[in-house]
């Protein structure tokens, strides 16, 4: 068949959406109304991160070949994105930096590949950049390949070193003989396999995605795994219970490019779209109405992070949002399973939802993507999922691996080290520091505005999820306490100079706070309440300079990450359409202290 089906799959940065780009130019292939880099990442929270979230197809012709391309987050929080896309593919092409060589989430996307038997070209990316050692790379995916285990057949993979900023390619590591990036062209007609299927079969189709369109609704993506899906015809759908229901899809679609066209009819082997049937999710199998036969149910890694999401009750609750109802809310929660699988929502007893995810940042685009469609909740600290396995308890642990100036490394030793930070592996080349870590999940909450205080801006940490372990050491309290609104009003001036010697305020002058608000962070380790809006009392004596000799520093902004990580577990972050706001759980919080200590 001269079909090929491959993913595209590294670690984060190293280089995936920029060589679809030079794919996707290389092959005359028209896009409309697309940027000229990152045509891919076409989310708006894509655009602004500079990361892939969500993963998409694309397919070029090559010759006379059809090529699906699948592009793949490479970010460890996505990880569920590249676990269930990976069912689509026969191959993958997996990219390294070559600088910096495997890391964490090569690791792990390497692993789920593997698993599948996928056959994998690795592809030595950004061989233009200094400091760039492809052989030393090549070594050290060479021997990541053998400690995860990889057959002999899989270990001969074949190499092609790329800049695909510049869109070149080639079987040599010298840029200079490059012209085009047409030789990952050829290794994937080369190496990737066909698709190992049978049309004479009865159909099977794996859904694999699910997208929104405002024509057509409901589209599932998936692969035809064998016969020939016809447009016009009816098909059963086999959800993940087994229960068997039919329906006729209102159109059938093949991808060209980044659209989807439709087709009257779809080839096994080859990946489509189909509208029309409106309540199919992810892991259901379209199949032949006669002989409908379910293929294996996708399964994918369980989360280690969960938070506490509730309906907004602050004081400023309803003013900035559309949707604010439990009702709405949740809804909305138990929407996001169907296009999410590697996302859990379960309703707590108090009237919230437990949401749990593969870390922070999954959970942290989630409430971003809430937040922007317009929707006010309040969201408690992150927490580990622990697990109990014979009498143990045990916790989620993460590979951290870091890159920082020399002249910071002690800084993030010590600081790694105080959370449970095991440094497994060191090295220093051209006064750059790689640091390798194993520490518990929850040591990193919070971490990642210090690190960047601590390296000045000029570090790099990644992590990926390792194993469950004991931790059985103590874990110390937050070592600086909040600032505490003492009533409602507006922030003032003349307030706001007498306290920003006590410790980082994050609101200006004409701010509206409430009473239990977080307005700070105070320099010392306790909790204090502050009075925000006081104003100076008016006198008939007032010198010629008064109120004007003292500076007011500028408020730290605190935006929906920073809020997350600062918060401990008497706090919530409010988070509405225009505004993030950190507050107490209990907003009367003088009364809550005593009621701790005793005092009547």
């Amino acid at each position: 068949m001269k079909i090929r089906n491959v993913a595209i799959i590294a670690h984060v940065d190293h280089g995936k959406t920029t060589l679809v780009d030079a794919l996707l130019k290389q092959s005359h292939t028209k896009v409309k109304d697309a940027p000229d880099t990152l045509i891919m990442d076409s989310n708006d929270l894509e655009k602004e991160r500079g990361i892939t979230i969500f993963s998409k197809n694309a397919a070029v012709t090559w010759e006379d070949y059809k090529i699906n391309i699948i592009d793949t987050p490479g970010h460890a929080d996505f990880g569920g994105e590249v676990e269930r896309v990976l069912k689509m593919a026969d191959g993958c092409l997996l990219l390294v930096d070559a600088k910096e060589g495997p890391m964490p989430q090569t690791r792990f996307v390497l692993k789920k590949a593997l698993n599948l038997g996928l056959k994998v070209i690795v592809v030595i990316n950004k061989i233009d950049k200094d400091g760039a050692n492809p052989a030393e790379a090549v070594n050290k995916t060479f021997d990541l390949f053998v400690e995860l285990g990889a057959p002999d057949y899989l270990l001969e993979f074949p190499i092609v070193y790329a800049s695909a900023k510049q869109g070149l390619a080639g079987l040599d590591e010298d840029i200079n003989t490059m012209t085009d990036i047409a030789p990952i062209f050829d290794a994937i007609i080369e190496h990737i396999p066909a698709p190992n299927i049978s049309s004479d079969a009865p159909l099977q189709i794996l859904i694999t995605n699910i997208n929104y369109d405002s024509f057509k609704g409901r589209i599932a993506t998936g692969r035809v795994v064998n016969g020939v899906l016809k447009a016009g015809e009816r098909v059963a759908r086999i959800d993940h219970d087994g229960k068997i229901t039919f329906y006729r899809p209102t159109a059938i679609m093949t991808f060209s490019g980044l659209d989807r066209i439709e087709a009257k009819s779809i080839e096994a082997g080859d990946i489509t779209a189909i509208s029309g049937i409106p309540e199919i999710t992810i892991g259901d199998t379209l199949a032949d109405p006669i002989t409908p036969t379910a293929l294996p149910v996708l399964t994918i890694e369980e989360p280690t992070v969960k938070m506490k999401f509730l309906v907004n009750d602050s004081p400023l609750a309803g003013r900035e949002g559309q949707f604010t109802t439990s009702r709405q809310i949740r809804e909305r929660l138990f929407k996001e399973l169907e296009n999410d699988m590697a996302l859990k929502v379960e309703d707590a007893d108090d009237g919230g939802w437990m949401v749990s995810g593969r870390g922070e940042l999954h959970l942290a685009i989630f409430i971003e993507r809430l937040r922007r469609e317009g929707y006010e909740i309040q969201v408690a600290r992150p927490q580990v999922i622990a697990k109990t396995v014979d009498g143990k308890e045990l916790v989620p642990f993460e590979e951290v691996s870091v890159e920082v100036p020399e002249v910071y490394s002690g800084a993030v030793i010590q600081k790694l080290g105080s959370r449970h930070g095991v440094l497994k592996n060191m090295h220093t080349r051209d006064n750059i520091v790689s640091l390798e870590f194993t520490i518990p999940t929850r040591g990193l909450f919070g971490y990642q505005t210090e690190f960047m205080t601590d390296t000045k801006g000029m570090g790099i940490l990644n992590s990926s999820f390792l194993d469950y372990r004991q931790d059985s050491a103590a874990w110390p309290e937050r070592e600086r306490g909040s600032l505490i609104a003492h009533e409602a009003g507006q922030a003032n001036a003349y307030a706001i100079r007498n306290l920003q010697d006590r410790g980082t305020l994050f609101f200006s002058h004409g701010a509206n706070v409430y009473k239990g608000q977080v307005v700070g962070q105070n320099s010392r380790k306790e909790d204090l309440t502050v009075n925000i809006c006081k104003a100076k009392e008016l006198s008939n004596m007032r010198s010629k300079g008064d109120g004007v000799s003292i500076a007011i520093d500028v408020a730290k902004t605190m935006d929906l990450e920073a809020a997350l990580e600062y918060i401990s577990d008497d706090e919530l972050v409010e988070v509405t359409p225009k505004s993030v706001r950190i507050r107490k759980m209990v907003l009367n919080y003088t009364d809550e202290r005593k009621k701790q200590l005793g005092i009547k």
